[in-house]
């Protein structure tokens, strides 16, 4: 097939999914042209790969001005403040440029923020990568973020977006999101089941695969973007209550805090004695392979935490909160260790730092896990299918915005 691909980002080892649907789409021998926006910020870091994997590659700059009155023009409309922010005359044009110069199949758009972009594709077929369900997003962040920021954003956009994402399955034929999870409540809102499929995050098992170097016996990691609210309450709650518990048993257990954009409040983080914060690392795979153990106790969030599947596929044991966990199939026990309280996730620490054994046991047993459940070579296979759905039938009415 012939597929523009629709992102109002840059797909990038951060941006994951994107990146590694769009990498084994053309691995499975589509053409495909990427078209998208970029947003203030957005350095681009993996255009070279992607130039070398599409048959062609459209950037459209996005500022940071247009973004802001984007959501200066939505706020007295009822549509979403995180739909309006990619508007984008520039993208419109490109588009329509892009269309006149080639034939696509079919069109496949990213995330809520790419909604409004299907406006400038006509009647081109439309299968809608939803990722995760925004307003469940905003509802957890309502009830759990410790930010103020983040629950003023939460509370002005969570009605428009729950009306916007109720509306999804009469806008486009065929919607995408990560977990079970996510596709209820979209269903909960009042879109159409069955026109919703999930397409659970896969890990690239040749890039996260375990390393031959040292483990540190007593490190411990957390990975991501370090300026995302989820990640920052997260981290805060490691170091001021978890570890606390584990220092009292493990006095020379330390703890790496990896990833881009670290907040104030991460960067403090890294005055207390055994704690690390990187920063903007070139590659994560070292942190992952070198540490004895890696950490995702996030409170609130939705979908499925890369962090855990990319942990998971290097053998590195993963102790986890059970919002982490919530849309995969592991096993307790077995494969990775979940805790529900800050003490248990504190004890599995300890046990583990204790056992050589248990680290080995667990880590292997979760490499087995992705290996048979989470790979991108089956998330394009089901996006495959709904391409084909979408081919055959009318296109849904566009997206309008504002």
């Amino acid at each position: 097939m012939r597929i523009l691909f629709v992102s109002p980002y840059i797909p990038s080892l951060v941006r994951v999914r994107p990146y590694n649907i769009l990498k084994a789409l053309v691995k499975r021998g589509h053409q495909v042209t990427l078209l998208a926006l970029r947003p203030p910020g957005d350095e681009g870091e993996a255009l070279p790969q992607i130039q070398d994997w599409c048959e062609q590659v459209h950037i459209v700059p996005h500022s940071r001005n247009q973004t802001l009155l984007n959501g200066l023009r939505a706020l007295p409309t009822n549509s979403p403040i995180q739909a309006a922010y990619s508007r984008s005359p520039l993208f419109a044009q490109t588009a329509a440029e892009l269309l006149r110069q080639n034939q696509y199949d079919v069109a496949h758009i990213e995330h809520l923020r790419g909604a409004i972009l299907a406006d400038s594709l006509g009647k081109m077929p439309v299968v809608f990568d939803s990722v995760d369900s925004i307003s469940l997003l905003f509802a957890k962040v309502l009830r759990d973020a410790p930010s103020l920021k983040s629950r003023l954003m939460a509370t002005l956009d969570l009605g428009r977006t729950r009306r916007f994402e109720g509306q999804l399955t009469t806008r486009f034929k065929e919607v995408t999101v990560t977990s079970e999870a996510d596709r209820k409540a979209l269903i909960d809102l009042g879109c159409a089941g069955d026109h919703i499929t999930v397409v659970p995050n896969g890990v690239d098992l040749e890039y996260f695969q375990p390393m031959a170097v040292p483990r540190h016996p007593k490190r411990l990691v957390f990975t991501g973007k370090m300026s995302y609210h989820a990640n920052i309450a997260a981290v805060d709650d490691l170091v001021h209550k978890i570890m606390p518990i584990v220092w009292k048993q493990e006095p020379d257990a330390e703890l790496y805090i990896v990833g881009k954009d670290p907040s104030p409040a991460v960067q403090a983080l890294a005055e207390i004695p055994r704690v690390t914060v990187t920063g903007s690392v070139p590659d994560m795979r070292p942190y992952l392979a070198e540490a004895a153990i890696a950490l995702s106790t996030v409170r609130y969030g939705v979908g499925i935490q890369n962090k855990v599947l990319e942990a998971m596929a290097m053998s590195t044991p993963v102790v986890c909160s059970p919002q982490a966990n919530s849309a995969l199939k592991t096993r307790n026990g077995v494969n990775i260790l979940v805790g529900e309280t800050h003490e248990d996730v504190a004890h599995h620490i300890i046990d583990l730092l204790a056992s050589p054994e248990k680290r080995q046991q667990i880590g292997e047993e979760g490499r087995r896990y992705v290996e048979k459940f989470q790979t991108w070579d089956h998330a394009a296979s089901v996006l495959e299918t709904l391409y084909r759905n979408v081919m055959k039938i009318p296109p849904a009415n566009t997206v309008k915005v504002g």
